[in-house]
């Protein structure tokens, strides 16, 4: 384990205290680092928090189901397929970085975030898709994601999210007409850019990864 939560926490509370007063230049570059910090680096002595998960972490660990309805392979899909989402349509007005090459390379057809999967849909997402792959998605979109942070004017953060923008999401399958999936189209359609930096962009991820951490100390001995 490391001590993630706390020095997390701090940063958080950090990144809103700067939103909320409208400091949004160095809102946008501490946001800019935290995220850089959950996601894998391009080597280099410094390592972030999603190197030390990769760490020693066996393929069988990552594919274990927890009784909450979890895997590491999970974790992983759901938090990058949520910032895909709301990085590239919502905040960038742009393309996703899903695409059919994409899930052909991962081997698998969901393109949602996994938010309604049972745990039987869990196990067979986390049985079959391959691991080199999702970390190669993830990473791509890790580095969109930077590229979108780094245009962020002080007045793209006070942008409200469009409805057509959050259609968008719905028809390109990136959420489910279910019940526990069509919910986050409501969540996000109430935030500013400048909301959806804590949450999703940052805090999401961190939750998602600590969580990964668990399973990997409980299961990876």
């Amino acid at each position: 384990m490391t001590d993630m939560p706390k020095k997390w926490g701090e940063k958080q509370n950090q990144l809103k205290s700067l939103l909320s007063t409208g400091e949004w230049d160095a809102a946008i570059a501490l946001a800019a680092e935290m995220h850089a910090s959950i996601h894998e680096s391009s080597g280099g002595k410094n390592k972030t928090y999603e190197d030390l998960l990769w760490e020693g972490l066996r393929p069988e660990i990552c594919r274990i189901i927890t009784k909450q309805g979890r895997s590491i392979l999970w974790n992983i899909w759901h938090i990058t397929r949520i910032e895909d989402l709301t990085a590239n349509i919502l905040i960038a007005d742009g393309s996703q970085v899903l695409n059919g090459e994409w899930l052909e390379r991962m081997r698998t057809q969901i393109t949602d975030t996994g938010n309604a999967m049972t745990n039987e849909e869990v196990a067979e997402f986390s049985n079959e898709i391959e691991i080199e792959e999702l970390r190669k998605y993830r990473r791509e979109v890790g580095l969109q994601t930077r590229k979108i942070l780094k245009k962020l004017k002080a007045d793209d953060l006070k942008k409200k999210m469009r409805k057509d923008q959050l259609d968008r999401i719905l028809s390109e399958g990136g959420v489910l007409n279910a019940a526990d999936s069509v919910w986050l189209l409501d969540f996000w359609g109430r935030k500013t850019v400048s909301g959806l930096l804590t949450m999703p962009i940052t805090r999401h991820q961190e939750s998602h990864v600590n969580d990964s951490f668990k399973i990997k100390s409980r299961y990876n001995k």
